[in-house]
């Protein structure tokens, strides 16, 4: 298990926040993903995956319904994902994911924010470069399944590594589940070897991991870095914050 899963057990727990949250976002990436490539699920894997992860997130089938139909309601605004990168305080790169029906209204509050604790709003590129854009499957583990073989199998599907998270204790609706990590290209051909081979796809996404050295913080100096991000997360147009902080503890 390498720097995705490390990576992941920091952010698993606040993947989505709470569950309005959840299903805000993830009502975004469904009216994006049909109305870039269509609203039949049978011909549109994003949209297919993405409704499988709703389901998983308990997400109601009329929240579903209704973010497909967005997709085609021309009275409607469109979504716009758009990317933007700063640093926080002591050099932390702030990798900021957002879908957004207006540019204005949402570079204003992320540079807002930047500039309340501390950090700056850089341009296009200055810390994308940090962190390799992967996608992300999780599956359940039925115990059957080696892992070793499995990750053979998937190495020439764009597949880098495939390794075994057993359930939250604390969480009744949480599996054990296999986590497959592959190149951003390789989504599609690896969804369709899930799918071939009857795996049950509780998650399937995109994420990016830090290839660099992550930077460690503690006490006032970690809690300031840490209230940006926060900040930024609770922002109604941003679906993911990535950064170069090293997970506590």
């Amino acid at each position: 298990m390498g720097r995705a899963f490390e990576f992941r057990k920091e952010r698993k727990l606040k993947r989505w926040g709470n569950m309005a949250r959840t299903f805000t976002k993830l009502g975004k990436e469904i009216t994006i993903a049909a109305r870039e490539s269509g609203t039949d699920p049978n011909g549109n894997a994003r949209l297919r995956s993405l409704i499988q992860t709703a389901k998983g997130e308990n997400m109601p089938k009329d929240n579903i319904e209704r973010a497909i139909r967005r997709a085609v309601d021309k009275g409607q605004e469109d979504y716009q994902e758009v990317v933007y990168e700063g640093f926080a305080s002591h050099g932390i790169a702030v990798l900021v994911e957002t879908a957004t029906d207006n540019t204005m209204r949402t570079v204003a509050n992320v540079r807002a924010v930047f500039n309340k604790f501390g950090g700056s709003l850089g341009t296009s590129g200055c810390v994308s470069f940090m962190f390799d854009h992967k996608c992300c499957f999780r599956v359940i583990d039925d115990g059957k399944v080696d892992i070793d073989e499995l990750e053979l199998e998937l190495i020439d599907l764009g597949v880098d590594e495939v390794y075994r998270e057993e359930k939250d204790e604390d969480d009744e609706d949480s599996q054990d589940e296999i986590v497959i990590y592959g190149n951003y290209p390789s989504f599609g051909q690896i969804q369709k070897y899930l799918e071939d081979h009857n795996f049950e796809i509780n998650y399937a996404g995109f994420e990016r991991i830090p290839n660099v050295d992550l930077k460690t913080l503690s006490g006032d100096d970690r809690a300031g870095v840490d209230k940006l991000i926060s900040t930024l997360e609770d922002d109604e147009d941003v679906q993911n914050v990535y950064t170069t902080l090293a997970p506590e503890g």
